[in-house]
C-alpha cells in the first residue's frame, strides 16, 4: 500500500490550525505521510497577523516523512485553495486526504482513509471516502452512500477528473433529470438550494459542486460509521461556519471494518440521513437552536 500524500488548508487561524496539527501527528501513519499545508493569503491588515500566525506555525512542523508548504501571495479563499490544491496534488500522487485548520482527527483516521483508499482504488462507482459521520445510531462501521461530505475526506485522479466546477451547468443538469429531490434526501435538505447560492454568488462553495459533480455521474461515497473526525470551528471564527452543535460527535478511536460487500448504496443508511436532516433542519429545529444560542449569548 502507498500512502496518499495529506492536505492541509490553512487561513487565519492559528489555535485551531495548531490543534488540528496536534491531533493528525498523533495518527500511526504520520511518520510515514506527506503533508502539503496549502496557506490563504491575508485579505487586508485585519487578518493579516493571523495568518503570519498561522504561517509561522507551519514552519514549525515536524514529525511528517516531508512536509511541503504553498503560501499563496494573496488571499483566493477557501474554494480556489482546495480546487487548485487538490488537482495540482492528485494529478501528481493519483490520490489524496484533505484536511482543513477546524477538523481534529482520530488516531485511527489516516489508517481508515489510507485503507479505503487502497481497497477502491479501482472501483470506478465509488469516488470519495469520508470520515466524518453525523451522530447516527446502528449502522455499519462503513457504508456507501449517493452523497459527499467534505470533513476529512479523500478521492483519487479518477474521481476528481469528474468535478465540474461550473455550478450552473451542474444546477440545469439536476433541474433538467429532474433530481432535486433526490439529491436533497426527499426535500429534507437544502442541497439543490445551497447549489443555486453558488450560482448566485451568494456562497463560494466548492463542496456542493463536489457533491453534485459526483451524484450527477451516480457515484458513491465510502463513509465512516463512526466519526474518525471532530469539527471544532462551529464557534464563530470561520469565514463559512457558525455555531451549532447538532454536529457534535464522540471522536472514534478504534478501528472500522470497511469490507464492502456489495458495491451499490445503503439504502438503510440514505434512509437514516434523511430522518437525521429531517429532525435536526426543519423549521422548528432551527427556531429552537437560534433561541438556545441566544439564551446562551445572554447568559454567559
Amino acid at each position: 500500500m502507498t500512502q496518499a500524500p495529506v492536505l492541509l488548508f490553512t487561513y487565519n487561524r492559528p489555535s485551531h490550525t495548531q490543534k488540528t496539527l496536534e491531533a493528525l501527528k498523533n495518527n500511526e501513519q504520520c511518520n510515514t505521510t506527506e503533508l502539503f499545508v496549502f496557506s490563504d493569503g491575508f485579505r487586508d491588515n485585519s487578518d493579516k497577523n493571523e495568518v503570519l500566525s498561522v504561517r509561522r506555525l507551519i514552519h514549525s512542523i515536524n514529525g511528517f516523512k516531508n512536509i511541503h508548504i504553498i503560501e499563496r501571495p494573496h488571499n483566493i479563499g477557501l474554494a480556489s485553495n482546495v480546487i487548485e490544491g487538490v488537482s495540482n496534488i492528485v494529478n501528481e500522487y493519483g490520490k489524496v486526504i484533505v484536511l482543513e485548520d477546524d477538523l481534529i482527527t482520530s488516531p485511527r483516521f489516516l489508517t481508515f482513509m489510507n485503507d479505503a483508499l487502497d481497497q477502491f482504488e479501482n472501483e470506478e462507482k465509488i469516488g470519495h471516502v469520508h470520515g466524518y459521520c453525523y451522530p447516527l445510531e446502528d449502522i455499519p462501521d462503513a457504508f456507501l452512500i449517493k452523497w459527499v461530505g467534505s470533513w476529512g475526506w479523500g478521492t483519487w485522479k479518477r474521481a476528481w477528473q469528474h468535478f465540474n466546477p461550473d455550478g450552473e451547468a451542474l444546477l440545469q443538469e439536476i433541474k433538467s433529470r429532474k433530481l432535486s429531490r433526490e439529491f436533497d434526501f426527499n426535500n429534507k435538505y437544502p442541497y439543490t438550494r445551497m447549489l443555486k447560492r453558488q450560482v448566485k454568488g451568494e456562497n463560494d462553495s466548492w463542496a456542493i459542486r463536489w457533491n453534485a459533480s459526483l451524484f450527477l455521474k451516480d457515484m458513491l461515497s465510502l463513509n465512516a460509521g463512526k466519526s474518525l473526525i471532530q469539527n471544532i470551528g462551529f464557534d464563530g471564527s470561520g469565514v463559512h461556519s457558525g455555531s451549532d452543535e447538532i454536529y457534535t460527535t464522540h471522536l472514534h478511536k478504534g478501528n472500522l471494518n470497511i469490507d464492502i460487500a456489495d458495491v451499490r448504496e445503503d439504502k438503510t443508511v440514505r434512509k437514516a440521513f434523511e430522518q437525521y436532516y429531517g429532525r435536526t433542519n426543519s423549521f422548528l429545529a432551527k427556531v429552537k437552536r437560534r433561541i438556545n444560542r441566544v439564551q446562551r449569548t445572554v447568559g454567559s
